[in-house]
């Protein structure tokens, strides 16, 4: 569907531009975008790879684990659904892990995997589950303690003080997760009722 979405937008904007007679500037927009993407994409890239070593490090020395352990209370309470030990909660663990450092391109796999682990436990293979509902709400909006990629973005274009926005990001993102987890629970509690 958002593939036909863009296909609408791109053939509209060359509709329009070249019934204006401003083609020229649709192909130098095209060339500029694509010069500024690579631009943004090394930079990122350097700071993607800081931080995913950082993980790395972290992991091995078993911060990630000990984490996962202070984390494990909260999150078999988030998912009742999931058995103790499924592979399921340690993904899970991994995605928030990686999503309080603001690592969302790391987190994805793990929220992937997640998923893939949910969907053999969903007695509904049509229908999405409740800790799939729930983990997509985290994932979503996820607290983010270090938003890594945006201040790699501030710096890379010349932001005085890139990491000035740590304390708003930490607030607009708990904010966010408070609120996603309490529609989540609503939801759940409905749907449950609907059940009975």
């Amino acid at each position: 569907m958002l593939n036909f979405i863009w296909l609408g937008l791109i053939v509209t904007s060359l509709v329009v531009a070249a019934f204006n007679g401003r083609l020229e500037s649709i192909s130098q927009a095209a060339f500029d975008g694509a010069k500024s993407g690579v631009t943004v994409s090394f930079g990122l890239l350097s700071i993607l790879a800081f931080w995913m070593g950082l993980m790395r490090i972290a992991e091995k020395a078993g911060l990630l684990e000990l984490f996962a352990r202070l984390m494990a209370p909260f999150v078999s309470r988030l998912f009742p659904d999931i058995p103790k030990g499924h592979p399921a909660l340690g993904l899970i663990l991994s995605n928030m892990s990686a999503n309080l450092l603001g690592l969302g391109n790391a987190a994805t796999p793990f929220g992937l995997k997640a998923m893939e682990e949910l969907q053999k436990l969903n007695p509904n293979k049509h229908q999405a589950s409740a800790a799939m509902c729930t983990l997509l709400a985290i994932n979503t909006a996820s607290i983010t303690l270090i938003p890594t990629t945006m201040i790699a973005i501030r710096y890379q274009f010349g932001s005085t003080n890139p990491m000035e926005i740590v304390g708003t990001t930490l607030l607009a993102s708990f904010s966010a997760t408070i609120f996603a987890l309490l529609l989540d629970r609503w939801y759940r509690r409905r749907s449950m009722r609907k059940t009975r």
